[in-house]
């Protein structure tokens, strides 16, 4: 049995799916019913001492960083005879920098994970494609985007082919205490990621890029919070963090090139057209 974490976010789902379809057990970790081809279990991973029944029987799990107590979760996890575990971490542990918000609890939890004496895989994806679906509430309103660092070049990574080397490093020998640096096939400017976009829905869309002040400004309004902001300008205004590069693991382990942008927005034509209608 899989034990899948986050199991309705752009990874979880994903991977559930293909474990699904591998014809693997797999039981989805959710906090309300949802419709997924999984063993559905409630739990909560900031208390550990509620993880019982959804470790049961479980011998691999894929877990999201970041949460409040990751050695007593981890702890639990060995002791309910968990084999290995895959940590969707990041690119920002490399930056090594424990006062960049984002950086800190993905370092703490690697380090966590290598210490737990389970074995380990960590990924490290670049930003994800899926992170396009935050300008849906702009495109309900128009055909212009206005967004942040707009002059950074990112190779993005489609959450199927993140999901696509979990579902490898779950289930294949050979991938314990590796790092697995994933990326899309070509790093995009967000003005060419949405003009992508617009071919696939057939509407001219048109990108402003903000002004420094103008991101912060905008970040702030949707809530995201202050160190959150901090982090995000270090990486991407102080070019703290490069995305650009492009990695062979996806094809290497996977067997399939990795996904363009183009690919991941015509999988996600429906949603896109229901959701700004």
């Amino acid at each position: 049995m899989i034990l899948v974490t986050g199991a309705t976010g752009n990874v979880g789902t994903e991977l559930v799916h293909a474990l699904a379809r591998a014809g693997q057990p797999v039981r989805a970790l959710v906090r309300r019913p949802t419709d997924l081809p999984a063993e559905r279990v409630v739990g909560d991973l900031n208390h550990p001492e509620s993880m019982g029944p959804a470790l049961d029987g479980v011998r691999g799990v894929f877990l999201l960083p970041g949460y409040q107590d990751m050695p007593g979760l981890l702890a639990r996890i060995r002791q309910a005879g968990v084999e290995r575990v895959v940590l969707l971490s990041g690119t920002s542990v490399v930056a090594k920098d424990t006062r960049n918000a984002v950086s800190e609890y993905m370092i703490r939890s690697e380090t966590a994970v290598r210490e737990s004496g389970l074995a380990w895989t960590f990924l490290r994806p670049n930003a994800f494609m899926s992170n396009a679906l935050r300008w849906l509430p702009q495109l309900r309103a128009g055909d212009t985007v206005r967004d942040a660092f707009g002059t950074v070049p990112v190779a993005a990574v489609d959450p199927y082919d993140i999901a696509a080397v979990a579902l490898r490093a779950l289930l294949d020998p050979g991938h314990e205490e590796r790092i697995h640096p994933l990326s899309g096939p070509e790093p995009l400017l967000p003005a060419e990621r949405l003009a992508v976009l617009g071919e696939v829905l057939g509407r001219d869309l048109r990108f402003h890029a903000l002004s420094d002040e103008e991101g912060r400004a905008a970040m702030a309004a949707s809530g995201v919070p202050e160190p959150y902001i901090r982090a995000f300008f270090s990486f991407y205004a102080d070019g703290t963090l490069d995305e650009s590069q492009v990695h062979p693991t996806v094809e290497k382990i996977t067997g399939t090139p990795p996904r363009t942008f183009r690919d991941w927005a015509t999988a996600h034509r429906a949603e896109f057209r229901s959701r700004t209608r």
